[in-house]
């Protein structure tokens, strides 16, 4: 199922003028490129285009080449004034290029979910293993309450929470300090995704609430019906105990296609809410690298908005126009902000979405500020 819905991650190519083109084409880029494995639809964009993220409005679609939806490695793409398309199809045709590199985003496409906490609260639960075992594997039963308006045999995921998101009235203009990673201490989770901040105890529990993180662990069958319900644990990534949720199973949760756009409303005070895989938690090393933004779909953001970055500019002192010997009388001035880079969106909840670092020019960190690419 993975393979087919590889290829459909690269009908990315759409109607061209000329003039756009002629406008975004860089100064340098080649007549001719061959497409290579490892390529993506972005990778190659940044190769011809000023402007990456608006590959949607200057890729040309060649009528005359036999499915032109998709771009394989082999395939010798020619850039002129009549536009970018496919001159030459690759004899032996693998999996078409992605959008993005998939193996980076997978995981939050699969096992990861965005709720409320009163949906977290009110989701049906495991109350017991079978034989009172402490934890369940395979094939053991599970008894389930709350399991309204099940029959045998429907199917459910088994979740677990992983965090929860906060964030503060001023959007994380003082940094770490300001953003919320602590989860709480009452919570029953698995190990998270993101980088934890536990230096802000004296923050904790005070940001506001957007959004509770679950990890899917497992799926389980249903058995017989009742209060509690009996269910079969079918498979699961690790044992599952009392306290473990269900939701629904998500069997089409991949959208591997993606069409970058910038944000049709720039939501105001948008920043980079966590980072993940970070080796120091404080910033993203790079590209390829996910995030979480603390906007959603409840404000206007969808898959492929991408955004700017922007790092805070700091305050600092001027002693040119104070006294150099007494910083402390020394007028203060705020630095601008600096653009670092671009992201995108490959998933959104209500309040919080997840996104791939695309380029930058420095590492990204927690309170980065976002707003439309310019």
């Amino acid at each position: 199922m993975f393979k087919k819905l590889l290829a459909l991650s690269a009908g990315l190519l759409i109607t061209f003028a000329a003039y756009a083109a002629t406008a975004q084409l860089r100064a340098d880029a080649p007549h001719t490129y061959v497409v290579k494995k490892g390529d993506t639809l972005w990778s190659i964009s940044a190769r011809y285009l000023h402007k990456p993220w608006l590959w949607p409005e200057i890729w040309d679609v060649n009528q005359q080449v036999f499915n032109p939806h998709r771009i394989y490695p082999g395939d010798v793409l020619n850039l002129d004034v009549h536009g970018l398309h496919i001159a030459k199809r690759a004899t032996v045709q693998e999996n078409p290029i992605p959008t993005v590199p998939l193996s980076a985003i997978q995981a939050f496409l699969k096992d990861f979910r965005v709720l409320t906490a009163e949906q977290v609260k009110q989701a049906p639960y495991v109350v017991a293993v079978e034989e009172n075992s402490p934890r369940a594997t395979e094939g053991m039963n599970l008894y389930v309450r709350n399991l309204h308006g099940a029959v045998p045999g429907q199917r459910y995921a088994i979740t677990r929470t992983t965090h929860i998101f906060r964030q503060f009235n001023d959007g994380g203009s003082k940094g770490m300090d300001d953003v919320a990673h602590l989860v709480n201490d009452n919570v029953d989770i698995v190990p998270s995704p993101w980088q934890e901040d536990f230096r802000n105890d004296g923050h904790f529990g005070r940001g506001k609430e957007i959004g509770t993180e679950v990890r899917v662990i497992g799926t389980a069958q249903v058995l017989k019906v009742g209060d509690p319900a009996t269910l079969l644990l079918t498979n699961a990534s690790m044992e599952v105990r009392a306290g473990d949720r269900l939701m629904p199973v998500d069997d089409t949760p991949y959208d591997f296609t993606f069409y970058p756009h910038p944000p049709q409303n720039a939501p105001a005070n948008a920043y980079v809410l966590a980072l993940a895989n970070s080796y120091d938690g404080i910033s993203v090393e790079g590209p390829d690298d996910v995030v979480a933004l603390n906007v959603g779909s409840a404000d206007g953001v969808n898959n492929g908005t991408t955004f700017a970055i922007y790092q805070r500019g700091e305050t600092v002192a001027d002693d040119v126009a104070g006294n150099s010997y007494r910083r402390m009388f020394s007028p203060k001035v705020k630095l601008p902000d600096e653009f670092i880079g671009h992201v995108m969106v490959f998933r959104t909840f209500a309040h919080v979405s997840y996104g791939l670092v695309m380029d930058g020019i420095r590492p990204v960190r927690v309170g980065d500020r976002l707003e439309a690419p310019k």
